[in-house]
Formats: C-alpha cells, sequence, structure tokens
C-alpha cells in the first residue's frame, strides 16, 4: 500500500475534475478524496496499490477532457489504511 497526495493547478475547476477523479479512482480501487482549493487548484489524496496509485497520479496530469492541467506537485506519504473502496469529494476548505 502506498499514499500520494497530489496538488494540481490549472484550469481544473468547473470541468469536472473531482467528479471524473473520483470515478477513476473507484475503477481502478484507490481510496482517498479529492478537492477543489481555494486558489483555483485540486488538491487529492491516494492510496491503495502501487500500480493503482501510480495510475492515478498519471491521469492527474491530465484529467478530464475539459482540464488543462499546468503543474503536479507529489507528495509521498505513510499509508494511513484509509477506508479499502473509498473514494469522497470533499468540500473546498475555508480560507480566513
Amino acid at each position: 500500500m502506498v499514499r500520494k497526495r497530489v496538488i494540481v493547478s490549472g484550469t481544473v475547476q468547473g470541468v469536472f475534475f473531482r467528479d471524473t477523479c473520483r470515478s477513476e479512482a473507484v475503477a481502478h480501487g484507490v481510496s482517498g478524496w479529492v478537492r477543489n482549493l481555494p486558489d483555483g487548484g485540486v488538491e487529492a489524496l491516494f492510496e491503495g496499490a502501487e500500480d493503482a496509485v501510480a495510475e492515478m497520479v498519471a491521469w492527474a496530469r491530465t484529467g478530464p477532457p475539459a482540464a488543462v492541467v499546468r503543474a503536479v506537485e507529489v507528495h509521498d506519504e505513510p499509508a494511513a489504511g484509509v477506508r479499502p473502496g473509498g473514494f469522497e469529494v470533499r468540500p473546498t476548505p475555508y480560507r480566513g
């Protein structure tokens, strides 16, 4: 099991990035979450088998057809045992 957090920038909000990400993650058996960021980016956490997580990170580099991905930051994190098969769309965090 591996865990990666990605931050995606570009035209990634309003293009079904989160919903498509959720569908892709479920199809790959990856757990975690995705959310919009106040700065216009998207953040996602992927946890699962190494090859499946690698496929999700690769998918994040292009996103859905309407997205224009400019950059993807990838951060390795210790696996934490996220609920297997659970992937959710989270709300945008409050920026005060």
